[in-house]
């Protein structure tokens, strides 16, 4: 057995619950990595929708989508993760299928700007409603900074009181890299 780094381990959870049609949530586009790669795992039937509340962010993300031919069957919100629930139509709500989180700054960005923890719950909240059964949350946890510590100790403290009838969540660490490796946590909806 391969044991698989962090992102590769994230993309596999994603990839176990995403299927051609589905629709997705990229609740931090960032540079569009994930974006790129949902978008071609639901392919034309499906849709993704992501969030980055900078310009940058969605600028960099629409480029990559063009570069690829996907950009069609994506929908980018300059705004807040928080906003999912606003801003998705009513008809998707029930039918989320997946949707990822970087949590952190902007890799290349203003390392000021970061994710916080009560827009990142919220977020998880309103999402966590609208998944559809065996419908997936994959947060990947940066936390080598302040804020980002802050943001980890809530994250976990909310995640670890949801309710095992409603959701199984676990973490994928390593525990003897230094420097505050990154981490996954996943919640799946039962």
């Amino acid at each position: 057995m391969k044991v698989l780094g962090v992102l590769p381990f994230a993309r596999k959870l994603i990839s176990n619950a995403v299927q051609q049609g589905n629709i997705v949530i990229d609740g931090t586009t960032g540079n569009g990595h994930d974006t790129l790669y949902l978008a071609n795992l639901v392919g034309e039937l499906g849709h993704v929708y992501g969030f980055d509340i900078q310009e940058a962010a969605i600028n960099k993300t629409k480029q990559r989508l063009t570069e690829h031919n996907c950009l069609s069957g994506v929908t980018l919100f300059q705004k807040g993760h928080e906003m999912v629930k606003t801003v998705i139509p009513e008809k998707h709500h029930g039918e989320i299928a997946c949707a990822i989180f970087n949590l952190g700054y902007l890799p290349g960005g203003n390392k000021e700007i970061v994710t916080i923890p009560e827009t990142t719950i919220k977020a998880i909240s309103d999402i966590f409603s609208m998944l559809k059964k065996e419908g997936i949350i994959v947060l990947v946890v940066y936390h080598g900074h302040n804020e980002g510590k802050k943001e980890k100790d809530e994250l976990l403290h909310f995640v670890s009181n949801m309710d095992q009838t409603k959701a199984h969540v676990l973490t994928y660490q390593f525990l003897n890299q230094k420097n505050d490796p990154p981490f996954i946590i996943a919640i799946e909806k039962r």
